[in-house]
């Protein structure tokens, strides 16, 4: 089903809402997709954690699908998408839930950790962590904001694959179609465009041409969730975003987290792959 809700300063912001199958009582799962992205990401894998027995949200975050964009493009950061979740979740009657965060859907949930702890109970982080790499930084800063629209579906997949085949050489045709359809939206005939407000590259500050975005510090963050949580961290095996040493790091500090690196595949897994499926399932299998 459908479901709207209204975020502290007043936008309207949307989630798709799957409801559990029958079963004993768990805890929902909240899905948060990554920067240029939607709830679209999820409808592969929110059916089946549904069919699991968890009821799941999958949030389209402020400025993206069919959530309202915001004027005030100072609000496109980690701490105001918390705070909208926060509001989700008392308009819908959650105390705690079980997070599914990729890249950007990641930091809003370390950052919510650091806010409003009580309201996480376990976290799959998927191609993100304590430290964000300036090499992946770079890139996206690169690409985002900047496309123009595509004359068709055909073009908008190919564009797609442009952008991300280095990170997915897995995908089929059909897979990347299917890609296009996820995140981009036909305007108007013959206008197809990113399903996203292209405001959201502000958060990336103008650099002289050839310097590269600093990397990112996120340890606080990343302790907050950590202590005393069940954690998933799923890591593409050729990620620019997510160091293999910076997920040993994390590893160290929080032992109990479980991890799943996606061989062929860069940042970010797409979270349909059959390993990454079964990894969520398994771990929401042992979580509360």
């Amino acid at each position: 089903m459908e479901r709207r809700w209204t975020s502290p300063d007043g936008l309207s912001l949307f989630a798709r809402d799957y409801a559990a199958a029958a079963g004993p009582a768990k805890l929902p799962v909240i899905c948060l997709h990554g920067l240029t992205r939607n709830a679209r990401d999820f409808e592969g894998l929110a059916p089946a954690m549904a069919a699991a027995g968890r009821q799941v949200l999958a949030l389209d975050v402020r400025g993206r699908g069919r959530s309202d964009r915001d004027p005030n493009t100072a609000n496109y950061n980690p701490a105001v998408y918390a705070g909208d979740v926060a509001a989700l979740m008392a308009a819908a009657g959650l105390s705690r839930a079980i997070f599914v965060g990729t890249s950007m859907g990641g930091i809003i949930t370390m950052t919510l950790a650091g806010m409003r702890p009580d309201l996480i109970a376990g976290a799959v982080l998927n191609d993100i962590g304590a430290e964000i790499a300036s090499e992946g930084l770079t890139r996206i800063a690169g690409y985002v904001g900047e496309a123009a629209p595509a004359a068709s579906w055909a073009e908008a997949a190919m564009r797609s694959r442009a952008i991300n085949g280095p990170a997915l050489p897995r995908l089929t045709e059909a897979e990347w179609m299917g890609f296009a359809r996820r995140t981009w939206r036909e305007a108007e005939p013959g206008r197809i465009v990113p399903d996203y407000d292209p405001a959201i590259a502000q958060a990336f500050a103008p650099l002289p041409a050839g310097q590269a975005v600093p990397a990112a510090d996120l340890w606080p963050l990343f302790t907050a969730l950590a202590l005393g949580r069940p954690l998933l961290l799923i890591r593409g095996a050729a990620s620019d975003l997510l160091t293999s040493g910076t997920a040993d790091r994390m590893q160290a500090l929080a032992p109990q987290m479980r991890r799943l690196e996606v061989e062929a595949t860069g940042h970010a897994p797409t979270l349909d792959e059959p390993e990454c499926r079964k990894a969520i399932l398994d771990f929401l299998a042992d979580a509360p």
